[in-house]
């Protein structure tokens, strides 16, 4: 066990570089507890005063879907009472595959349950969190991080913003700004990509019918998409989008006018929800799977997307980070309670030791499903095909799928089947 009181003085034990979802939940775990680390986060973006208390539900507002293990960890954290007002349940989840009869219908009812997960607008669930951590932990915005200098006992950050130090020193610095700006490189930690040859086109849509909480997955011989519903009043008609197209159809649709677009979504979702009468604002960006070559170091962790940021179809990206949040916070806090120094390695690679599985397996089944599922081969479409048959034939396959889905497979795997979150 290591005496922290022994070594030099830092102005921080915790410094979290990035202050988005993934940042300010960890704030929140750090200071919620009974430990007693100095933490600080260091974010980019201005920090608005009661942020979520000017939250409007704007048609164009981007969305995250929450799993069911996601929820559970915000209600253990007395953060669901706050967050949950203005989340949408996913009370059905309808996944298929176009032009073949058949697919997969998983209920919450069926697995008694209220939801199987939430659809929560990151106007809204961005500012819970934020504001749910400040009170605990010294918030510097907007600041920059520009440098990290590695030492024995510490890590110097450079720093640069009006109302900034121009440096700090931590113990453990985690760099959780969704690996943008950079900093991973400057410590030489390569990002391994492999890329899809596919986009994602994000939007807003509206339909002749009321969604009644359903979530939509459909596999077409273009690329999936994916269809999560907004509002909880009866009468909703709005649904967040996430549709994958190769890179030439996807550049097509986002300059081509709103009737074509809704004409060729319409042909590929069909008309389980009637007429599509809205497209709102879209976004797009290249889809890949991005790993981290290292994500612990002596005095250094990786979070968020600055570890992995995987496909969208497979819905794990949000909700695998949580889990990681969560045990690093869990172990982090143990440390405090046994006088350990945060940054020491031996106990960093704990934590890479308990959440390598899960990214392991979360990694590889997201990635083997976009693969499967984009593949237009006569073979594998049927494979597929026999797969969505399967959910309903075998006994105890859909029950599992659901489980996967829901992010309650022993802790370890399954993350909520479609997700909408573009960054942290």
């Amino acid at each position: 066990m290591n005496d922290i009181m022994a070594q030099p003085a830092v102005d921080y034990d915790i410094a979290i570089i990035g202050g988005g979802m993934v940042g300010a939940l960890l704030a929140r775990l750090l200071a919620s507890g009974e430990a007693g680390w100095r933490v600080a986060v260091i974010d980019a973006s201005e920090l608005s005063e009661e942020a979520s208390a000017h939250y409007q539900s704007e048609y164009d507002n981007r969305s995250t879907a929450l799993s069911a293990g996601t929820v559970e960890l915000f209600q253990r954290q007395g953060l669901w009472q706050r967050i949950g007002q203005h989340a949408t349940a996913i009370r059905e989840v309808l996944v298929s595959d176009r032009g073949h009869l058949g697919g997969a219908r998983l209920s919450a009812q069926e697995r008694g349950r209220s939801a199987l997960g939430y659809v929560v607008e990151n106007a809204w669930l961005a500012p819970c969190l934020r504001e749910a951590a400040q009170a605990d932990v010294h918030w510097l915005a907007p600041v920059r991080v520009e440098k990290i200098a590695p030492g024995p006992h510490s890590m110097t950050l450079s720093l640069a913003g009006e109302s900034a130090p121009p440096a700090i020193s931590c113990r453990l610095a985690v760099l959780a700004d969704g690996g943008l700006s950079g900093l991973h490189r400057q410590l030489g930690i390569e990002q391994q990509r492999r890329d899809y040859d596919q986009q994602a086109i994000i939007a807003n849509v509206s339909f002749e019918r009321p969604h009644q909480g359903h979530a939509f997955e459909r596999f077409t011989p273009l690329g999936p998409l994916a269809l999560l519903p907004l509002d909880e009043r009866p009468e909703a008609r709005r649904a967040a989008l996430v549709w994958t197209l190769p890179p030439e159809r996807a550049e097509a649709m986002m300059v081509a006018p709103e009737a074509e677009v809704l004409a060729q979504l319409q042909r590929a979702f069909g008309w389980r929800l009637g007429r599509l009468t809205r497209v709102g604002q879209r976004q797009s960006w290249r889809l890949a799977l991005v790993e981290a070559s290292e994500q612990v170091r002596s005095r250094l962790v990786l979070l968020g997307n600055s570890a992995h940021y995987l496909h969208p179809v497979a819905g794990q990206g949000f909700n695998l980070s949580v889990r990681d949040t969560a045990a690093l916070a869990s172990l982090l806090n143990r440390a405090y309670r046994e006088a350990r120094d945060p940054g020491e390695l031996v106990l960093l690679n704990q934590y890479w030791r308990k959440r390598q599985w899960d990214q392991t397996l979360t990694t590889e089944m997201s990635d083997r499903l976009v693969r499967m599922f984009s593949n237009r081969r006569p073979g594998w479409m049927a494979l597929r095909h026999l797969g969505f048959l399967g959910l309903d034939w075998v006994p105890g396959a859909k029950a599992g799928f659901a489980t996967q889905t829901m992010g309650l497979a022993s802790g370890r795997s399954g993350a909520g089947l479609i997700s909408l979150e573009t960054n942290e």
